[in-house]
């Protein structure tokens, strides 16, 4: 999108100022920060369930005979792994290895779909595009489809009030077509708050029924809509990454501590040969998550120092609501070791890195299969 470009709307904005939201511009979407508050959105998402609005984000689709190839080549994963309904995270990389985005993989009846960030639709449909041949067919499905998230431990309860299937029978990171209200629409055990959590895919005009019946359906849970703020904080105590903070397109799998998710076993993928020379490179930078032992808050750009010299900078950080601590994601030299400090304010904090993710009570893992 230009700059002069009006910000774009969801099916949901009426409903979010109607509930008092405090409504930003997200990367040119029109969107919720947070509607009580941030922090008291952040506990209700652990506590029980909240429900979110992720319509940004784009839905990419590949069909035809030749989907699966084109798939392969645009990501590092090995899609091919993949059976019908299963969901598989992934990250499609330039010829130098840097990272155009990272994404979710989808294998559906006779295609493919892959859910990217709003911020980077139409840059990756371009690059998606100009990189696949042969008998393949690449859409765009992202204004056509409205996308609805409920997540907390207690979201297959409140979303079995709604549905005509068994959500048990559902696994992690899988896929179903249920009826909701009436209409067909896609579900999948996914979400990006580390809680156990359900997204929905469903029509522009379907979305408002949607939401309204999650909502009314998890009144005694307490749920209650969720903005952009504490989806931002529940993301970071998982230590998930955030394209545009923590990974780009200067910055490899490889530093970026994703190297699980490139297979460079599974033949030929854009990126590749310099993923696997990065992966010979011990000198590079990498990214690791960090606590502060003293009082204060990490933001990204804030400089990280080792024995007073720069060391790296903080790519992501906040006030962990479940913690009490300040937590944050940073580049930092290999050489930097474990006892580092976060400028903030003028003033050097003290911080040590831990592994991730920070959290460690989200009810998605017990629901792993």
């Amino acid at each position: 999108m230009s700059g002069t470009a009006e910000p774009r709307k969801t099916a949901l904005l009426d409903k979010h100022v109607a509930a008092g939201a405090r409504i930003v511009d997200f990367f040119g979407w029109l969107m919720p920060m947070y509607y009580r508050g941030i922090v008291a959105e952040h506990d209700r998402v652990r506590e029980t369930a909240g429900v979110f609005d992720v319509s940004h984000m784009g839905q990419l689709v590949l069909s035809g005979p030749d989907a699966l190839e084109a798939v392969e080549r645009v990501t590092t994963n090995r899609a091919a792994s993949l059976t019908e309904g299963r969901v598989q995270y992934s990250i499609m990389c330039y010829e130098d290895g840097g990272i155009v985005d990272d994404v979710l993989v989808y294998r559906l009846p006779e295609r493919f779909m892959l859910v990217v960030n709003a911020s980077n639709c139409d840059k990756d449909f371009e690059w998606i595009r100009s990189n696949i041949s042969g008998n393949v067919t690449l859409e765009d499905h992202s204004f056509d489809t409205q996308l609805v998230a409920i997540q907390g431990p207690d979201a297959q309860a409140v979303l079995s009030e709604i549905v005509d299937v068994e959500l048990a029978s559902i696994g992690y990171y899988r896929s179903a077509p249920v009826e909701i209200l009436g209409r067909e629409t896609l579900i999948s055990r996914t979400g990006y708050t580390g809680e156990d959590g359900f997204e929905i895919y469903c029509a522009h005009e379907q979305a408002g029924d949607v939401w309204d019946a999650l909502l009314s359906a998890g009144a005694r849970w307490q749920v209650e809509p969720i903005g952009l703020g504490a989806r931002d904080t529940l993301r970071l105590e998982m230590g998930y990454h955030l394209y545009g903070q923590d990974i780009d397109e200067t910055r490899t799998p490889v530093e970026a501590g994703l190297s699980w998710v490139v297979k460079t076993g599974k033949g030929d993928f854009i990126g590749r040969d310099a993923i696997l020379a990065r992966m010979e490179d011990d000198a590079r930078e990498r990214l690791v998550g960090f606590e502060l032992t003293a009082r204060g808050i990490p933001r990204p750009g804030q400089r990280i120092l080792a024995s007073g010299r720069d060391v790296g900078v903080v790519t992501s950080g906040t006030h962990s609501p479940s913690l009490k601590r300040g937590i944050g994601l940073g580049y930092v030299g290999n050489a930097a070791g474990a006892s580092l400090e976060i400028e903030i304010r003028g003033k050097t904090v003290p911080a040590k890195v831990v592994g991730t993710p920070f959290y460690d009570g989200g009810s998605a893992r017990r629901k792993k299969t």
